[in-house]
């Protein structure tokens, strides 16, 4: 993996240990900090156990002296003062272990969140192409937060609840190892306990994340498909679909917690079986005047019995919280180990320079292109065309022909099965991608907006536009009148509340393309959301906009490109026909048929 981040992610294991080393080999960076943070646990530890020493002591000397009331309050105050000092050491050492781990893992998850974002960008088109929007939005937000949430208690509560053990463990022999070996008769009980219910909720916490992954999806699809469901009243069955998955999110939600749930009444029944346990046999012993036997040792010992439970059930509770964090590590690691675009560190520009200057003559040779999706699924078989510069080619054709994906491979936003393609003699494959999409001006057929004003959405990435070539450009995409009518005018800020009409939006992204003033030109069905009138009004624009500049523009609309250079007939993966409107309507062949059936009623 790319990113200097996550390089530690990406050995290729599967499965829950494999995601469990992931988590650890991407939090190697903060091992210092957990480091810290794991000693003042230890800390906090060693002084949980040994308070209840102090705590006996104080027992012992009330309990011999209440009689004879001569209790030393020295002794008492000496005592008191030392547990005083050991349970406030033992708060701090806790606050400062939490504030750490808390701090480690929001970084972590920042930088989770960043290595997403940045792959993103690198990851190819068919990624996207085979997967719900939804998903990859519940990757970025609901798996890393909760990657980030179990990973903190996952750690402190194990290292914590296997030190307290230990050190329990070791302080019960101490004390007596008769009421020792009381205790951890209990032992497998809890075990086999902790061992049931964690089988039991791993299933549920997976599932959980898959379903709250594809709510995700429906809520994205419904939201944007808003129109066409209340157009064709789809709307209960949507909500239907919503709910089905819903109900199975609620239940893998229920059942994983209700499991979950179980681990601590159960865990308490067993320790209160331990206190009554300890009780009789430190009766028996304190009857017997067994040697190192009193009250105080009893009274150590029910501390040290809950301070002996609370780790087991930490330790449940850490082993749900890893098992929670590796199921949602397995989707985001999934996700930053997706294969990413070809390196092209190596490659330098051939026409533009780094500030995108240069002479681009605008010319563009496909040469027996072959692309498919997968090897047995090839789309364009056989692809051959040579566009001099200054040309206006419009490739058209039925739906599936091969149009839009000719130019995705123009962009390099696919990489070519075989053949080339080149632009002024350069292969595309030489050049960087930054470069080609330096070298194209882009509109497509589905607008997009991003919150902010209308002069940032015009320019976008653009800068060194003064405000009367601004002025000029809306002129010519036909917007000019619009934008003075905003309150504000080119600063309006567009957002989710603005009403604006897709074909205003069209003809912003138009705009956008002339701010960029780009040698070549690439139209997707630029003029597809306007009017009759508004198109001849972008007609007029775009042929201005065209001139000097080698363009290619996909229509279904055929009246938009009759004054092409050059047709480019498409069926299958192949140009079946080529020439201007006249010599194809002349041929009375495959573009004659498409374009008499478009104006049959004229």
């Amino acid at each position: 993996m790319s990113n200097p981040h996550m390089k530690n992610i990406g050995n290729g294991e599967k499965g829950k240990k494999g995601d469990v080393k992931k988590m650890l080999a991407a939090l190697k960076p903060y091992k210092w900090k957990i480091g810290i943070a794991l000693v003042c646990i230890l800390i906090s530890t060693v002084l949980s156990v040994y308070a209840p020493q102090w705590l006996s002591k104080l027992t012992d000397e009330i309990a011999n002296n209440a009689g004879t009331r001569t209790v030393n309050m020295d002794t008492v105050t000496k005592i008191a003062v030392v547990l005083i000092v050991f349970y406030g050491t033992n708060a701090l050492s806790n606050y400062i272990a939490n504030f750490i781990m808390s701090t480690v893992t929001q970084r972590f998850s920042q930088r989770l969140r960043t290595a997403i974002s940045e792959k993103i960008n690198k990851v190819p088109l068919d990624y996207y192409d085979t997967r719900v929007y939804g998903d990859t939005l519940s990757v970025v937000t609901n798996d890393v937060d909760t990657l980030g949430q179990n990973i903190d208690q996952a750690i402190s509560m194990l290292f914590s609840s296997a030190c307290m053990l230990i050190a329990v463990l070791i302080a019960m022999f101490v004390t007596s190892w008769q009421m020792a070996l009381t205790v951890l008769l209990m032992i497998p009980f809890m075990l086999v306990l902790i061992m049931l219910l964690t089988r039991l909720a791993m299933p549920q916490f997976r599932r959980n994340q898959g379903y709250l992954a594809e709510l995700n999806g429906k809520v994205e699809e419904n939201y944007g498909g808003h129109n066409v469901i209340a157009a064709f009243n789809a709307g209960a069955r949507k909500a239907r679909d919503f709910e089905s998955v819903n109900t199975k999110l609620q239940k893998a939600v229920f059942k994983g917690n209700a499991i979950a749930g179980f681990m601590m009444p159960a865990m308490s029944f067993v320790s209160y079986f331990a206190y009554a346990a300890v009780c009789v046999v430190g009766g028996i012993l304190l009857s017997a005047d067994t040697v190192g036997i009193s009250f105080g040792t009893i009274t150590a010992f029910l501390v040290y019995i809950n301070l002996f439970q609370n780790p087991m059930s930490q330790l449940a509770q850490a082993a749900n919280s890893l098992q929670m964090a590796a199921a949602a590590a397995g989707r985001v690691f999934e996700f930053l180990e997706q294969p990413e675009l070809s390196d092209e560190t190596g490659k330098t520009r051939k026409i533009l320079d780094e500030n995108g200057n240069g002479k681009v003559r605008g010319e563009v040779e496909f040469k027996n292109v072959r692309f498919g999706y997968s090897p047995d699924k090839i789309i364009i078989p056989d692809f051959s065309a040579k566009v001099e510069a200054g040309m206006k080619v419009a490739i058209v054709g039925p739906t599936g022909a091969g149009k839009t994906t000719m130019v995705n491979l123009l962009m390099r936003f696919y990489e070519l099965t075989d053949g080339d393609i080149t632009i002024d003699g350069v292969s595309i494959k030489d050049m960087p991608r930054d470069e080609i999409h330096d070298i194209f001006g882009m509109v497509l057929q589905d607008t997009w907006m991003f919150d902010g004003s209308i002069r940032d959405n015009i320019l976008f990435s653009k800068s060194g536009v003064d405000d009367a070539r601004l002025e000029e450009i809306c002129r010519e995409a036909g917007i000019s009148h619009y934008v003075r009518t905003l309150p504000g005018g080119l600063d309006y800020v567009m957002d989710s509340e603005s009403n604006i009409s897709g074909g205003q939006k069209q003809l912003i992204t138009i705009a956008r393309a002339m701010a960029e003033n780009a040698p070549l030109l690439i139209l997707d069905e630029a003029t597809s959301n306007v009017d009759t009138r508004t198109e001849e009004l972008i007609q007029t624009a775009m042929d201005k906009l065209t001139e000097g500049r080698t363009s290619f523009v996909i229509a279904h609309r055929l009246s938009t490109i009759k004054n092409a250079d050059l047709i480019l007939v498409m069926k299958d993966g192949n140009i079946i026909e080529q020439g201007n409107h006249d010599e194809l309507i002349a041929k009375d062949g495959f573009y004659a048929g498409l374009y008499n059936s478009q104006f049959a009623a004229a």
